[in-house]
This record gives C-alpha cells, sequence and structure tokens, in this order.
C-alpha cells in the first residue's frame, strides 16, 4: 500500500511539473514571436475577432509541425547543414515579401466585425501558418524547448514521454489561448482606431518581418553582422 501511495504521489508530482512548465514556457513563446504578433494584433484590429483566431490557428498548426519535425523527423531524416542554409533562404524571402506587402497593403477597417467567409478563414489560417514555418527563429525556439523537456524529464523517469506530450500541449494551449485574448482585446479596439493608426501598424509589421528576414540571411549567407558558425 505504501509503495502504491508513493507511486501515485510520483506521478502526480511529475504531472504537475509538466503542466507548470508548459505554461511557463507557453507565456514566454508567446511574447518573443515578434512579427508574429504585429500580424496577429493588425489583423484582428484591421479584419476582426474572427480573423484574428483563424490566423492564431494557423500558428498554432505550424507550432505542431515544428514540435513534430523536431521529436520525430530527426530519427528518420538527415538534413544537411547545405539543405538547412537553401531553406533558411527560401524562407527569408518569402518573411521579406510578406514585409513588403504588409508596407504597401491598403488599409481597411473592418468595422462590422463581419465573420469570415470559408474561404477568407483558411486563407487567415495558411497566412498565419506561412509566416511562423518559413521562420527559422521559430524552430530554434522550439529546439530550446525540447531540450528543456529532455533535462525536466531524464531518461529513466516514469512514462517520460507521456508527460513531455502533456507539457508540449499545455504550451500549445497556453499560446492559442494567449493568441486569442490578443484578438479579442485588439478587436475591442477597433472603434477607436483610425485607417490611418492601421497603415502604420501595417508598416510596423512589414519592417518587423523585413528585418527578421535580413537577420535571418546574414546569419545564413553574409555574415556582416553576425559571425559564422565554428566549423562552417
Amino acid at each position: 500500500m505504501h509503495i502504491r501511495n508513493v507511486q501515485k504521489r510520483t506521478k502526480l508530482n511529475l504531472m504537475i511539473k509538466a503542466i507548470v512548465s508548459g505554461i511557463g514556457f507557453g507565456l514566454v513563446l508567446t511574447f518573443i514571436t515578434g512579427p508574429v504578433f504585429f500580424a496577429l494584433i493588425k489583423t484582428s484590429i484591421e479584419k476582426g475577432f474572427h480573423a484574428g483566431i483563424s490566423l492564431a490557428l494557423g500558428v498554432v498548426c505550424s507550432d505542431v509541425v515544428f514540435v513534430g519535425a523536431i521529436l520525430f523527423g530527426s530519427q528518420y531524416i538527415d538534413v544537411s547543414d547545405h539543405t538547412k542554409v537553401i531553406a533558411g533562404v527560401v524562407g527569408s524571402a518569402i518573411l521579406f515579401a510578406l514585409g513588403l506587402y504588409y508596407m504597401f497593403k491598403k488599409s481597411e477597417i473592418n468595422y462590422e466585425n463581419k465573420v469570415p467567409s470559408s474561404a477568407d478563414r483558411f486563407g487567415y489560417v495558411l497566412k498565419g501558418f506561412l509566416m511562423c514555418i518559413f521562420n527559422p527563429t521559430l524552430l530554434f525556439h522550439w529546439t530550446v524547448v525540447i531540450g528543456a523537456a529532455s533535462t525536466t524529464f531524464l531518461v529513466g523517469t516514469p512514462h517520460r514521454s507521456f508527460h513531455i506530450a502533456v507539457m508540449f500541449l499545455t504550451i500549445l494551449i497556453i499560446q492559442f489561448g494567449m493568441d486569442t485574448l490578443k484578438a479579442f482585446y485588439a478587436n475591442k479596439l477597433r472603434a477607436r482606431i483610425s485607417v490611418k493608426f492601421i497603415h502604420r501598424l501595417n508598416e510596423v509589421a512589414g519592417i518587423a518581418l523585413i528585418i527578421a528576414s535580413l537577420v535571418l540571411i546574414d546569419k545564413l549567407v553574409t555574415h556582416f553582422v553576425f559571425a559564422a558558425p565554428a566549423g562552417s
């Protein structure tokens, strides 16, 4: 009986540890996504709450792909450094193009908060997904989180895979919940915001995306600011 009680307490402690760790990482990650943060606020103000939620859903889908690729893909696929550079350059070009699009995009506000059509919803989901999936910075963030999870739940920990899965599920739930709150409150501000302000917000989001693309290309190719990795 005593052994069973100890096992139950151990399982409970590990579960609490997984959830608390997930909440902590989820709160941190939701505020360090840079351009995605501006894009979510901008979309929620400009197009309404439903559009913002659709964009957030696309972001979560990209996070699921990142986690799956890191956890399982590396076991079966050996990606060369050259291929990683090519993928990074393509990603930076897409981020740069999105930045230019935002900077010169015509601004408008959906004051009536009309529910987007199914096609428009899919478009916002796809935009959120592509904006993140081609941003290797987020891949780095998830790699750090996975490394932290591996040290939090060491090899030999009872039901290790399950608790790591709980931790990541908690992170995704927290991120989507926080993005929902951002979209909700940004939507509430629409009546007080002018089209001119939206144009300025578009410019900020565009500049953020362009800077992210330039930083990425410098890390991968030019190395004007960021030194090349040792051994490359």
